[in-house]
């Protein structure tokens, strides 16, 4: 076994490297993991560099715990621990590159065994994959969802801590999912999977592409490494190619047989937008083949169009029939994305994740648009994550909506109000800008809630679906959408 996953490793690294087998190269390994203390007998114990330390460091708990074999560099398999030991150690140039294909092979390939489409993008990767999962449950398929929000098996829903697990993770994942009957899995991909080999390993039916904006710079070089990151899920590991060429980065990616969405001249575009009321939005898709399909979604919002658009056009690159995908997004709801919140108050109340700034411009747009009163926006910026987009973000909430409370989002290390002074800053640009600092984020709420009047629209972003505040080392349990909910059943505006 250790033979035929050294020989996995080589095959998909070929640039990297010989595979040095040190031990038994004929050890079984039934399971693989990147964590000694979550090691069960018969795994892979993968010994990755970090910034602060070497797995490789903790090794001897992982041989505790009945490791089989561990995958490491060359200098995990000096540490004391790994040095004489009794299980074969298998030395990469890059292990964190090698534990994909390795995990992959462990667990009987099973994205091979499965339809996986995966979605990246800056926004609309959860909408999207939630659109698709649907769409595809109507079509007759049995599913699987991987995302932001949450992991779902069948009915089962599984936390989610990252937007894409780690690779070893995800292999287990997936080959639970085929184990149990699920035959297509709609999952996020984000840039960190894509540059860090999460979905190493992992074949796509089909790869899409929403859009690109300023994001995760402080983990990206810049835009063209983020660019990068997003564009290795079309580079070969995708069966069909979907991309939203609505902008720019988009058309980069387009080559011979992509499927394109969302721009005029595309393969699949959307006409005839009618905005409801109540957010629900209907259109007519017009499509290869001369289709033309009448489609309604229960989401705000132009870019809604495009993602229900691309769900649709995912949908049909596996081979089902648009007409019936299109009846499953119809009902569609979303977690933490443009979601509704409902105490019979004569205003809307809406959290989404937005906390970027194309995010939060469209945001705030769209609001604009479907409300004649006023939008009244609650906003923070994340700690520890890109500091450049805090006073954007600032201005462009003073700019679009009509009183703002600047408020606290996840400061994880950093001073909050360090961070509320540079969204003011951007925020103080705006000249006759009506905002508020109010570094309580439930005050902030209650504080929107209360200066709201009939027609006027209530806004909290930033959060969306979690359920948590992180500040310093600890997390808090808090919930935009309990708190907005609890502040309009406080509030007398809350009421009819």
């Amino acid at each position: 076994m250790i033979t035929a996953v050294a020989e996995r490793i080589r095959s998909a690294r070929p640039d990297d490297g010989p595979v040095e087998i040190v031990g038994d190269a004929g050890a079984r390994v039934t399971g693989a993991t990147l964590r000694a203390h979550e090691v069960r007998p018969g795994d892979l114990f993968a010994a990755l560099p970090g910034a602060r330390a070497h797995g490789a460091d903790f090794a001897d708990r992982a041989l505790e715990r009945g490791a089989a074999a561990v995958l490491t560099d060359a200098a995990g398999a000096e540490r004391d621990a790994l040095r004489g030991s009794d299980v074969p150690v298998l030395v990469h140039a890059d292990p964190r590159a090698a534990i994909g294909p390795a995990s992959a092979l462990v667990y009987g390939d099973p994205s091979t065994r499965l339809e996986v489409l995966g979605v990246t993008g800056t926004s609309g990767k959860t909408t999207t994959v939630y659109l698709l999962e649907a769409a595809l449950a109507a079509a007759g398929a049995t599913t699987g969802l991987i995302g932001t929000v949450e992991t779902r098996l069948g009915g089962q829903r599984l936390p989610s801590a990252f937007t894409t697990p780690e690779a070893p993770d995800l292999q287990a994942l997936l080959a639970r999912m085929a184990d149990d009957g699920a035959t297509h899995v709609a999952m996020e991909v984000s840039s960190h999977a894509l540059s860090l080999g999460r979905v190493a390993g992992t074949g796509f039916a089909v790869g899409a592409f929403t859009n690109l904006s300023a994001e995760h710079l402080d983990f990206h070089a810049d835009m063209e490494d983020y660019f990068a990151a997003k564009a290795r899920l079309f580079d070969g590991r995708s069966r069909h190619e979907v991309v939203c060429v609505d902008g720019p980065w988009g058309r980069r990616l387009v080559t011979d047989g992509t499927v394109t969405v969302g721009a005029p001249d595309a393969d699949w575009r959307a006409e005839h937008v009618v905005a409801l009321p109540d957010g629900t939005q209907r259109f007519t898709v017009h499509g290869p083949d001369a289709l033309e399909l009448p489609v309604t979604v229960r989401l705000p919002g132009a870019f809604n169009v495009t993602n229900a658009l691309l769900a649709l056009a995912c949908g049909a690159a596996t081979g089902h029939d648009p007409a019936v995908l299109a009846r499953g997004l119809a009902q569609v709801r979303v977690p933490g994305r443009m979601q509704r919140v409902e105490t019979g108050q004569p205003f809307l109340a809406v959290v989404d994740y937005a906390h970027k700034p194309a995010a939060v411009e469209a945001l705030l747009q769209t609001l604009r648009a479907g409300t004649s009163g006023r939008v009244l926006a609650v906003l923070g910026c994340g700690g520890d994550r890109d500091r450049a987009k805090r006073p954007v973000m600032g201005r462009l909430a003073a700019q679009l909506a009509d009183h703002v409370w600047i408020t606290d989002d996840n400061p994880r290390t950093e001073d909050p109000a360090a961070i509320r002074a540079e969204m003011l800053a951007g925020a103080r640009e705006v000249d006759g800008a009506l905002v508020d600092e109010v570094g309580d984020r439930r005050e902030a709420i209650a504080a929107a809630v209360a200066d709201a009047r009939p027609g006027d629209v209530v806004v909290v972003a930033g959060k969306g679906h979690e359920t948590g505040q992180q500040v310093g080392d600890h997390k808090v349990p808090f919930s935009d959408v309990d708190e907005l909910e609890r502040a309009l059943k406080r509030s007398a505006g809350g009421r009819p």
